[in-house]
């Protein structure tokens, strides 16, 4: 799906943190957003920015931007907590003005349930914008597809779950994959999408008309 050799922003949330590690690129991005910065640590990255309204970082955290906000004024952005976007927003709004179009967010699920789902329209917010965002954690990978089609490598394992983000996404149409689906009309009050499986062939997804979010899970 991504393109491994496209340059990224990379944006680490607050959420919950389950990698031990992040692949950058030399002329990847990386953002912190407010509390994400506890995690760059044990991630042993170097964020190029810090933003946030920063009202869950800690009182070392806040000392430590504090003294980086007087050093490098250009690497720390504070927002106001009465604010219209969300931090994770602006940090995407951000990353869009620095012209990157591929974006993985890590620590952006898990916690607080309505960050989650915050965070899932922000990705309908990129691919609205010409982009492409990946909610990545250890065992999973959330992306949005519109009127497109998304192909996955042979041999992947594993499931895959499809969801209308509207009313309804028409024209869906699944192949090379266990639960095979023909210009189906997808509605967001019938889970018929969850729980599809891999089954070694190269899995397509085809939306016509529509917004879908999928959920790919991974195993072993």
């Amino acid at each position: 799906m991504a393109n491994s050799s496209e340059k990224c922003c990379i944006v680490i949330g607050a959420g919950d943190l389950t990698i031990g590690n992040i692949n950058r690129g030399e002329e990847d991005l990386v953002i912190a957003v407010d509390g994400g910065l506890s995690y760059c640590s044990v991630l042993e990255i170097e964020p190029d920015i810090i933003i946030g309204d920063f009202d869950s970082v800690n009182e070392k955290e806040r000392q430590a931007i504090d003294i980086l906000k007087e050093q490098v004024p250009d690497r720390v952005i504070e927002l106001k907590p009465e604010k219209d976007d969300t931090d994770m927003l602006a940090a995407l709004k951000l990353g869009l003005e620095w012209g990157f179009r591929s974006f993985r967010i890590y620590a952006g699920t898990g916690g607080r349930l309505d960050h989650t789902l915050a965070n899932i329209q922000c990705l309908l917010y990129l691919k609205n914008q010409g982009a492409q965002g990946y909610l990545c954690d250890a065992n999973s990978m959330t992306f949005v597809m519109k009127d497109e089609e998304v192909r996955f490598q042979p041999g992947m394992e594993g499931y895959l779950s499809l969801f209308s983000l509207g009313k309804e996404a028409k024209e869906v149409s699944i192949r090379g994959m266990k639960y095979p689906l023909d210009h189906y009309t997808m509605k967001n009050d019938f889970p018929i999408g969850i729980s599809n499986e891999f089954i070694g062939e190269q899995g397509v997804i085809t939306v016509e008309d529509g917004e879908l979010v999928g959920i790919v899970q991974y195993v072993g």
